[in-house]
């Protein structure tokens, strides 16, 4: 089958049935995939660093293709799984005009996706947080620079760091990015494993010859080794700044023999860029749901140096922007504020608002009156958090408590770490207090009921 049909059909068919087509960055990488081009030819030719291509749009990308084609698609076999499912749907749905017509009315942008995860690039439903984007722009550009990134869960962090990357690569920066949340426990647990992988990753998306046993040594131990292995052979093997991005940072916090030498190493190679030239091409972006907390000497920690940046929920005029950028006109009325109400200024959760109200599936009304069921259109995300809280018997007893107060309760550090991290509460000095209306609703009802049923 000729590409460009193949291409159409399948992003149709994920605008379609996913309510999930591909931004502009993953359209690039599918063309390049069914080209048969590496990730760094693709990024030759378009301007990105190879690394961001390979780590953090290829597995949003094959995520994509998995759910629509119900299978694993991988790059090997990315091209020969698509052919299938298209010849597939083409035979059994469509005579060769119509496959045509279908093809022409495609328009990707015409109709919004169905918001999940990080905003793509180039989304017009990013609402930027202005000053804030131009000055991590402005510092991520400075020698030896790190910016630490700190909201709960779905507040816009990934989206964020996404973009610092982007700008990065548009000034041909290198760049290597992380996400700890899809590295095996077994690595994270352990420190050498975790240093050794960090170090061999970072070569993989650098295009370069890992060579990790060149610099290992035993003697001097793992977190020496991992500094030399950056100063002497990463760094000086390119001629450009490099970002080092660690997206979910917070999941180290779990391990914390691991994180009480990781976190101090980030410090180090901050501190080392004040006297030495070679690192000052380092500049590191760190990405954390939680407070930090691990025992550590203030001269040791990364939270207590660089810009640090802490995403708020949106304001009024955002939501009003953000609804405006959907077809909505709110701007003169009193939807936003009940809106608001329920969900509070939660990016992700008005995201979701705003996409169903676009479609006309539901008035505000019945969005309203049905939020906190099982036929609400927050049911999915509430579904995690009821399920997470169900795992950990002392968070859900805890945040029982939260929603049942009427004024700010005090928790044990760790739970309440836990929880802000999670997005269901916000802290207030010593104390904590629930972050949104819908959690009332919902919880208040549900964890009772799970404690009659006990």
């Amino acid at each position: 089958m000729k590409l460009d049909p193949l291409f159409e059909i399948v992003n149709h068919q994920l605008s379609q049935t996913q309510n999930d087509a591909l931004n502009p960055t993953e359209m690039i990488v599918l063309r390049g995939i069914l080209q048969d081009l590496t990730y760094s030819e693709i990024a030759q030719q378009e301007g990105y660093s190879p690394g961001y291509l390979t780590n953090v749009v290829a597995p949003e990308l094959y995520r994509k293709l998995s759910n629509l084609v119900s299978e694993t698609v991988t790059k090997k076999r990315c091209r020969q799984i698509l052919e299938f499912y298209t010849s597939e749907r083409t035979e059994a749905s469509f005579s060769g005009s119509e496959a045509t017509d279908l093809i022409c009315e495609i328009n990707p942008g015409q109709l919004p996706c169905y918001p999940s995860g990080a905003v793509p690039l180039n989304s017009p439903f990013y609402i930027e947080r202005a000053p804030l984007e131009e000055q991590v722009y402005e510092e991520i550009d400075k020698p030896g620079a790190l910016i630490r990134i700190k909201a709960p869960r779905e507040m816009g962090k990934t989206s964020l760091m996404l973009r610092i990357i982007d700008h990065a690569n548009r000034q041909g920066y290198q760049t290597i990015c992380l996400n700890l949340d899809q590295i095996d426990r077994a690595i994270l647990s352990d420190l050498n494993r975790f240093l050794r992988f960090l170090c061999t990753s970072a070569a993989h998306q650098l295009n370069l010859e890992p060579k990790l046993d060149d610099y290992w040594d035993e003697d001097i131990g793992s977190k020496v080794s991992c500094s030399l292995y950056f100063r002497s052979y990463l760094l000086e093997q390119i001629d450009s700044p490099l970002i080092l991005a660690l997206d979910e940072l917070h999941w180290i916090f779990e391990y914390p023999q691991v994180a009480q030498d990781v976190l101090p190493l980030l410090r180090s190679w901050y501190e080392e860029a004040k006297r030495l030239p070679i690192w000052q091409k380092l500049r590191s972006i760190v990405v954390h749901s939680t407070e930090i907390y691990i025992p550590l000497q203030i001269d040791q920690s990364p939270f207590n140096v660089g810009l640090p940046v802490r995403l708020e929920s949106f304001n009024l005029d955002q939501v009003y922007q953000l609804a405006k950028r959907y077809g909505l006109d709110w701007s003169e009325s009193q939807e936003a504020e009940q809106l608001m109400g329920l969900v509070g200024g939660h990016p992700a959760l008005l995201q979701i608002a705003f996409y169903h109200l676009s479609r006309e599936d539901l008035t505000l009304a019945q969005l309203l009156e049905t939020a906190p069921t099982t036929s609400g259109i927050y049911y999915n995300h509430l579904q995690r958090y009821w399920l997470a809280l169900q795992e950990q018997p002392e968070l859900a007893q805890a945040f029982y408590s939260v929603i049942n107060a009427t004024n700010p309760v005090q928790l044990e550090p760790i739970i309440a770490h836990k929880l802000s991290s999670m997005g269901l509460i916000e802290s207030l000095a010593n104390e904590v207090t629930l972050s949104c209306e819908l959690y009332r609703r919902y919880f208040q009802e549900n964890l009772r009921a799970s404690e009659i049923e006990k």
